[in-house]
């Protein structure tokens, strides 16, 4: 399938593969097509790591790497920003957290060291040692969230032949993000996993296509069938920019519990909550997110102070779960759009690229023998 996407990338299919599982990547692209890491995820040094493995995986086949790169967070000392971050979460939250693993029963894991840094890194300052290992290694394609790009990474990527792409949930999101240069705009609508805002890809996709012009629109959020990625394209965009469908891929690093959790829930059991980052972010609504609806609970802190707040607690409930902890087990989630409802197996990575493409294919054929 030939789109104004494929041709700026370089790749057979129209679908973007995002997960922060360099195994997941490197399947969807081996199998046509891009896949895009979360780099936020990882330490320097780790997504050093990972982008190397990817680009061994991938033999010289077009990849991304998405940074979230808010406008809007809480800063800190520069000569000490995790200690000056850390210092700005009131002992109440702490105590609150504290007090939520200890109702359910969940056993204390040992602290990881990273923990920190990365929460730190969802900072424009953080972020930047994450962008200049990105830009030392072999990527096609970055992307930037919650925002406009930083001052110098669009002029950057262009000299060195990279697309930049950025997500958008509104009109003028998109106007912004074109003004900064962008070449690609993801319209994600509020179906979606992670952070996302509240207008739906139906209404959100067309206006965002009207807007941009000659640069491709991906449409993002609800899309996790060939079904759903011909509808997109039918809207007037140029491919398909999918998260959650890849949860349930056997690469993706989620564990096993979780992924348990998703088979068995239906398209309404999820919520947009700032719980887990400090922005509002679509999840599997759970235990967890009811006791932060009570009328006593605190309110979320802000991006990157929630995370710094809750990595630790999530490390835990993981683990937890995982071993078949009951309490873990009631609180255990993870961010997944409303398209979970959907899930029915666990599969590999390529396997679900193709059939993506397959059903796209096929369905684009029976609407053309309405005519």
């Amino acid at each position: 399938m030939r789109t104004a996407f494929t041709e700026l990338l370089g790749v057979p299919y129209p679908i973007v593969g995002f997960n922060r599982s360099p195994g997941v990547v490197a399947e969807v692209t081996k199998a046509g097509g891009l896949g895009v890491l979360a780099a936020s995820a990882y330490t320097p040094e780790e997504l050093d790591a990972q982008l190397s493995w990817i680009e061994e995986q991938a033999g010289g086949r077009p990849y991304g790497v998405d940074l979230l790169v808010p406008e809007k967070f809480a800063d800190g000392d520069p000569d000490n920003l995790v200690a000056s971050l850390r210092a700005q979460i009131p002992q109440a939250h702490i105590d609150f957290v504290n007090g939520l693993l200890a109702r359910y029963g969940v056993p204390e894991v040992p602290v990881a060291p990273v923990a920190d840094e990365i929460a730190a890194g969802f900072t424009r300052r953080g972020a930047e040692p994450l962008l200049e290992v990105a830009f030392a290694h072999r990527i096609s394609l970055i992307a930037s969230a919650l925002g406009t790009p930083p001052p110098g990474l669009v002029a950057r990527a262009k000299k060195a032949g990279i697309a930049v792409a950025a997500l958008v949930g509104q009109a003028k999101h998109a106007r912004r993000q074109l003004e900064a240069g962008v070449d690609v705009l993801i319209a994600q609508g509020t179906e979606a996993g992670g952070h996302t805002g509240e207008i739906a890809t139906m209404v959100l996709t067309p206006e965002i296509a009207g807007i941009a012009g000659d640069r491709p629109v991906l449409a993002a959020g609800g899309i996790a069938s060939g079904r759903q990625m011909a509808a997109a394209l039918a809207l007037g965009a140029a491919g398909v920019w999918c998260g959650s469908v890849w949860l349930c891929s056997e690469e993706d690093v989620a564990v096993q519990a979780i992924k348990g959790k998703f088979l068995a829930a239906a398209s309404s059991d999820t919520l947009r909550s700032p719980t887990r980052t400090g922005k509002p972010a679509r999840q599997l609504r759970t235990a967890w997110h009811e006791e932060w609806l009570r009328q006593d609970s605190p309110a979320a802190l802000p991006l990157p102070l929630q995370m710094m707040l809750v990595t630790e607690a999530w490390r835990r409930i993981d683990a937890a779960a995982e071993a078949g902890h009951e309490g873990a087990l009631r609180l255990e989630s993870f961010f997944v759009g409303q398209v979970v409802g959907s899930f029915d197996a666990v599969r590999p990575a390529a396997e679900i690229t193709r059939q993506l493409m397959a059903d796209c294919e096929q369905r684009i054929r029976e609407l053309g023998a309405l005519l």
